[in-house]
């Protein structure tokens, strides 16, 4: 272990040293591969038994989606969970006071959200250091991170804790890169670009595959891509998360510097001890989530508007409603009738293919 963390030290420093420019882009590529491949196995070591993910961190996945609180010791998160959940997690003012993963659920517009309060973090966690592994590992699995800030000292914070987390493969408010990566049998590396490209060329792009120990592939880019982009495509392990800063103790500072707070992408100044602004994080919570509410309609009776089912933006057919319902119910699908914005007339018969709108509802037709 001491020997990986001293390699990665050694390439960090390299780096730092090494000045950006054309010239020196092929060798911070390949620095930059030997990273993320040392950090893969610091982070992820081929050991049997012993060092397990440590109490309270195998937290089964419940509810409808999975939201974790992320930050320093001391910035308030297990206030927050208290808050929004009436889930006890022990409060004081002294640092590490959550040693484990406490979860909690919030029920917000007919869904169940699953808050976690992880461990506060440290710097260093994505070396391992502390219980890092297991926070930023729990972390991978939501799919929202509160990143939970003191308002007295917001900026120094904020990039810690974003340097932990992306060390660890998990990328904020970011969309996966647009660009094809398709290993084949022969024929070298062939690199081609739909756009001007200014980070990568054929040779910084030869030199990231060899280090992977990769010599046939095609790789193609439709955007200005640069090494750390590609790196991400073949390391193949990374999630992209949306993340919201909540920046929090905001009664203990003034309103000018809350208005310099207020410029900040994705940030939501709350109080969780006064309860200040705690149903517009909810409300941010869920804009960035992404959830749609589909409400049943059993033949013969009226919409069930109390217990809608919750799907995912992304995966919102009609098929997706029926398999969250019950496995077996595409075995028995005829069809279906949708009321609400997705339908062109009320009701609209439609198939498993048909994309469903918030609040729209649903009576599914079975086969006689």
């Amino acid at each position: 272990m001491a020997t990986v963390m001293q390699k990665i030290k050694d390439i960090e420093d390299e780096m730092a040293k090494t000045q950006k420019n054309k010239a020196t882009a092929h060798h911070l590529g390949l620095l930059k591969a030997k990273l993320a491949k040392l950090r893969r196995e610091l982070l992820a070591p081929p050991t049997k038994g012993g060092g397990g993910a440590g109490e309270g961190f195998d937290v089964t996945k419940s509810g409808d989606a999975r939201v974790g609180l992320v930050g320093f010791p001391s910035v308030g998160k297990s206030t927050l969970l208290n808050k929004l959940t009436g889930t006890f997690s022990e409060v004081a003012s002294y640092e590490f006071t959550t040693l484990t993963c406490i979860p909690g659920v919030i029920t917000y517009r007919g869904a169940k959200i699953q808050l976690l309060d992880l461990p506060g973090i440290i710097e260093g966690a994505k070396d391992g250091k502390g219980r890092g592994r297991q926070v930023i590992s729990t972390a991978r699995t939501c799919n929202c991170i509160l990143i939970v800030l003191d308002a007295i000292k917001p900026i120094t914070h904020k990039r810690l804790i974003e340097k932990e987390l992306e060390g660890f493969g998990i990328r904020l408010n970011k969309e996966p890169p647009n660009l094809t990566f398709r290993k084949k049998e022969k024929g070298g590396i062939n690199f081609t670009s739909t756009v001007a490209n200014t980070n990568l060329d054929l040779d910084t792009v030869k030199a990231i595959c060899s280090e992977y120990r990769i010599h046939n592939a095609d790789v193609t880019l439709r955007y200005d891509a640069t090494a750390d982009d590609l790196i991400d495509v073949i390391e193949g392990s990374r999630v992209y998360t949306p993340c919201i800063y909540v920046v929090n103790k905001i009664d203990q500072i003034t309103f000018e510097e809350l208005e310099i707070l207020d410029k900040l992408p994705h940030y939501c100044p709350v109080s969780a001890h006064l309860e200040w602004n705690l149903d517009g994080l909810l409300e941010m919570i869920w804009e960035y989530l992404c959830l749609t509410r589909i409400y049943t309609k059993p033949k013969g009776m009226n919409p069930d508007y109390e217990d809608p089912v919750i799907l995912s933006s992304k995966k919102r057919t009609v098929e997706d409603f029926c398999t969250r319902i019950h496995k077996d119910m595409l075995k028995q699908f005829k069809y279906a009738l949708v009321w609400g914005s997705s339908a062109k007339h009320k009701p609209q018969r439609v198939g498993k293919e048909h994309e469903l709108e918030d609040e729209d509802v649903v009576q599914i037709i079975k086969k006689i």
